[in-house]
């Protein structure tokens, strides 16, 4: 059979799915290659976006799958929803294929889930109702590692897994830089993860701090991450959500907390689409999310005052 692929985000970030799909396929001799509008017998799209627009171009085929979450958000009553229905599992043979990194020419990284699921259920998430509400093993590193000397892993909450520490250890023997791209929840963190953790090669790892109802929690989580490893600013930010349940001054907690502890913050916006180009939270981000003016200026108002904005908004 002939297979055609379409990235409907587009090659910045390779998909999985469709490098899982090629090698299946490959492995069956049948042909696969990116769709370019010749007939194929089946066209598959993958889409994890949901602002991405959609492949809309006629597609020539005789069997069309969509999958991804970015076919299955949608948004009802101003609240996105994700629907299970639209964005079907990939079948076992071939979620269990090893990737076709050649599809995306990568040569020295690989790209892959060790677990699925999350605990959280978090309102602005959508992991739960997508993989479940408890993180499970899906996977070894070998399923999709093979000696490269990076590996990407998009694990949700690889900690909260019950065999984390067997799939620590195996990230630990590989001697690659790890990446946890989709950062490392400190809920879950003690002096035994943070341990090894410190024996991983890891460029720089990053947390979150999106709930300050959970403050009691992660701060002291945070502070024992700190003293376990010593890393600071040079390994370690910490994502801190605003806009969605928190006020300024609740957001200025967060920020002069991770301070305290020498961690770069990262203020990410949710729907930010929509804020007003005013809000005080642009410039609030600019501060936060620039190293130079976040360490150079100790406070939210010498940062305004050294940028000579004309009102100085306190937090």
């Amino acid at each position: 059979m002939k297979i055609g692929l379409i990235d409907v985000d587009g090659h910045n970030f390779p998909s999985v799915p469709l490098m899982k799909i090629s090698s299946y396929y490959k492995s069956r001799g049948d042909e696969v290659e990116w769709y370019h509008g010749d007939y194929c017998d089946v066209v598959y799209l993958a889409k994890v976006f949901s602002f991405t627009p959609d492949f809309t171009k006629p597609i020539n085929a005789g069997t069309i799958h969509r999958g991804g979450t970015g076919y299955a958000i949608s948004l009802v009553d101003g609240k996105e929803v994700y629907d299970k229905t639209k964005d079907p599992p990939l079948p076992e043979e071939i979620e269990h294929s090893f990737p076709d990194y050649g599809l995306y020419g990568i040569t020295d990284t690989a790209y892959g889930f060790l677990t699925r699921g999350c605990p959280r259920g978090c309102g602005f998430c959508h992991v739960a109702p997508k993989e479940g509400r408890c993180s499970r093993k899906v996977a070894d590193l070998s399923e999709f590692w093979n000696g490269q000397p990076n590996i990407k892993l998009l694990d949700p909450n690889l900690f909260a897994c019950p065999d984390w520490k067997e799939l620590a250890q195996q990230l630990i023997d590989s001697k690659a830089m790890i990446d946890f791209t989709q950062g490392v929840d400190i809920r879950v963190m003690t002096e035994e993860k943070a341990a090894m953790i410190k024996q991983m090669k890891v460029y720089h790892v990053h947390f979150a701090f999106d709930r300050y109802q959970d403050k009691d929690i992660v701060m002291p989580k945070l502070t024992t991450f700190h003293n376990v490893t010593g890393w600071t600013r040079r390994k370690v930010s910490c994502y801190v959500l605003c806009n969605f349940d928190t006020t300024m001054q609740q957001n200025m907690e967060r920020v002069v907390f991770l301070r305290s502890l020498n961690i770069n913050p990262y203020v990410m916006i949710y729907d930010k689409e929509h804020l007003p180009r005013g809000h005080v939270l642009w410039r609030f981000a600019r501060w936060c999310n620039s190293k130079v003016f976040f360490w150079k200026y100790p406070t939210f108002e010498d940062f305004q005052r050294g940028l000579n904005y004309k009102e100085i908004i306190s937090v």
